[in-house]
C-alpha cells in the first residue's frame, strides 16, 4: 500500500472517529454499537476498533448495559478550551459593556446547565451588576439560558427577562450560533430596565462578533 493510500485510510478513520464522539455526544441516553454502526454506515466491527482507540483516550466509554458514553477525557479538553473561548470572546464582550453600560457576559453550556465563562463590566457606570464567572443557573431560567434554547429551536434573536435569576435585575441575551460543537449566548444583565430595541440590537450585534471570532 502506498503512502497516499495509507492517508486516505487514516483521514478516513479520523473521520468516522469524530462523526462517532458527535453522535455520542447528541444522544442522552448513549448508543448501541449496532446504533453507531447504522449511524455510521459501517460495519459493527469498524464501531469496536474505533471505540477502542477512543476508549484508551478517555473519549468513550461503555456504561454498565453497555451502551456508549462520552468519557472523561471530553471533559478535560473543554476545560482547556474554555480560557480559549473567553478570550475570544472578551473584544465583543468589552464593547457590548460599554455600549449598553451594563455588565455583559458570554455562557456556555455544561451539564446541562448555563455558565458563565467569561465577563465584563462596564467602566462609566455608577453602579452595575456584580456578574461571577463561573455562576451556573438552569437554562429555564434567565435570559442567558433561554437565548441558548432559543438558539436551539432556530431562533437568533434576543431574549429579555426580568428578575429570573435575582430580584430587581433585567437581562437581553441572543445565541451564538454557527460555531460547531458550541452551545452558547451573549448577554447583559443590569439593575434598571434595559430598552429591549436598543440593547437587543447591540447584543445580537455582539453575540454575530463572538460568533466570527470563535468560528
Amino acid at each position: 500500500m502506498d503512502t497516499t493510500a495509507r492517508g486516505g485510510e487514516t483521514a478516513q478513520t479520523l473521520d468516522r472517529g469524530l462523526r462517532l464522539l458527535h453522535l455520542v455526544a447528541d444522544a442522552p441516553g448513549g448508543l448501541t454499537v449496532t446504533e453507531a454502526a447504522t449511524r455510521l454506515g459501517v460495519g459493527r466491527a469498524v464501531v469496536y476498533r474505533l471505540v477502542g482507540a477512543l476508549a484508551a483516550h478517555g473519549m468513550l466509554r461503555r456504561d454498565g448495559d453497555g451502551r456508549l458514553r462520552l468519557g472523561a477525557g471530553v471533559l478535560h479538553l473543554a476545560r482547556r478550551a474554555q480560557p480559549l473561548l473567553a478570550e475570544g470572546a472578551l473584544p465583543a464582550l468589552r464593547r457590548l459593556a460599554e455600549q449598553a453600560g451594563a455588565t455583559a457576559h458570554l455562557t456556555v453550556v455544561e451539564g446541562g446547565e448555563g455558565v458563565a465563562l467569561a465577563v465584563v463590566e462596564p467602566s462609566w457606570t455608577s453602579f452595575h451588576v456584580a456578574y461571577r464567572t463561573g455562576a451556573r443557573h438552569p437554562l429555564e431560567r434567565g435570559a442567558a439560558g433561554r437565548a441558548i434554547l432559543a438558539g436551539r429551536a432556530g431562533a437568533a434573536g434576543p431574549v429579555s427577562t426580568a428578575g429570573e435569576l435575582q430580584s430587581g435585575a433585567y437581562g437581553v441575551a441572543a445565541p451564538v450560533l454557527g460555531v460547531p460543537g458550541l452551545e452558547a449566548s451573549v448577554g447583559v444583565v443590569a439593575l434598571a430596565p434595559l430598552d429591549a430595541e436598543l440593547v437587543g440590537a447591540q447584543v445580537l450585534a455582539a453575540a454575530t462578533a463572538v460568533a466570527t471570532a470563535l468560528s
